[in-house]
């Protein structure tokens, strides 16, 4: 189960709409087990509506930066709910520790995506953002596709992209401060 809950928990952090609508769906079509609560008519169409919503709110500059503020508390919250979910009849701990693993998982790859997403705005053009989003839809599909077939393949590619992606954010983010900073002192 840990595999499962923290590779679905890196996913959610990136796009918990496009996780619970994958798994729902395979879960629904008898690709692979999926909890019964992700397989519902009403949770299926809930999560593809506001999937459609962040699809394109993601490729546009700036207003991701909101939708992710807000995300901030929902994504983790999603994560935590799904790792709760793949406890299934587990005792209260195991589920407690299922939740609180995706939920920490989840707010750690938010972070990341959202470190990173300060950075790339900066660049003028839009290409970036949309092609980052287009990435980053791709990678969690591609991790809740691997959770669901080979879940310790899927945890090594969540963890490599979370490690990787949090060194590549406090890199980015600390040349923008110092390029901000040489910006300053040249108006002074």
């Amino acid at each position: 189960m840990l595999p499962l809950v923290l590779s679905n928990g890196w996913a959610a952090g990136v796009n918990a709409y496009a996780v619970v609508l994958l798994l729902g769906l395979a879960g629904r079509f008898g690709l692979a087990d999926a909890p019964e609560a992700l397989m519902r008519t009403d949770v299926l169409v809930a999560a593809g509506a506001l999937y459609a919503v962040e699809f394109v709110t993601d490729k546009i500059p700036y207003v991701d930066h909101i939708w992710d503020a807000v995300h901030t508390a929902v994504r983790p919250t999603i994560a935590a709910g799904i790792g709760a979910l793949f406890a299934g009849d587990a005792d209260t701990l195991t589920q407690a520790l299922a939740a609180a693993g995706s939920g920490a998982t989840a707010l750690a790859s938010h972070a990341v995506k959202a470190g990173l997403r300060v950075a790339i705005n900066t660049s003028p053009e839009p290409v970036t953002t949309i092609s980052a989003s287009l990435v980053e839809d791709f990678l969690v599909a591609l991790v809740v596709v691997l959770a669901l077939i080979q879940p310790w393949v899927a945890l090594a590619l969540a963890a490599t992209l979370l490690v990787g992606g949090g060194a590549l954010a406090i890199s980015v983010l600390r040349r923008l401060g110092r390029l901000r900073a040489r910006w300053r002192g040249r108006g002074a």
